[in-house]
């Protein structure tokens, strides 16, 4: 299993969008209902969403397996030093294969050794949880944020020092 890292640009929308739209669909049905999804999904992730996220420093970096997109992590820094993650996610097809954790480790080696990173996960999401748990995160509060639509995410926020 051949894995690469590439660091995204605007020519890359359309590979984040279609594996969000997958990746979406094929994990998040049994969290939250498919009219949430199609909302947050036409709110964080339309070219121009992503456009916008890119050009407020959002850092994208598509993980490829074999020379295929499989997934894409999100961060962004106001001060170079606390980190939050805003998108971290991995084909479902390929969970279990370590390249979650292989992707987390390349843009670990990317960062200040001192670095505070935080991410906002679904408190339904137990995959990803026990996940973070395993990369060093922990729980530092809940959060219930109303995204619009009728929606809210009811999410924790995890720390890692």
């Amino acid at each position: 299993m051949n894995i690469t890292f590439k660091k995204s640009s605007e020519k890359d929308i359309s590979v984040i969008a279609f594996l969000a739209v997958k990746i979406w669909n094929e994990h998040y049905t049994s969290i939250i209902s498919k009219e949430q999804i199609d909302y947050m999904l036409a709110k964080m992730y339309s070219a121009e969403s992503l456009l916008n996220q890119m050009n407020e420093e959002h850092q994208f970096t598509l993980v490829y397996c074999n020379n295929v997109a499989v997934g894409y992590i999100s961060l962004s820094s106001n001060d170079g030093k606390n980190f939050f993650i805003n998108k971290f996610y991995v084909d479902v097809t390929e969970h279990r294969k370590g390249i979650g954790s292989r992707l987390f480790e390349h843009i670990l080696m990317q960062l200040p050794k001192y670095c505070i990173i935080e991410l906002a996960v679904n408190r339904e999401n137990y995959k990803a949880i026990n996940f973070y748990f395993k990369q060093g995160f922990i729980i530092k509060h809940t959060l219930d944020i109303d995204i619009g639509g009728g929606f809210y995410m009811n999410d924790f926020l995890m720390v890692r020092k």
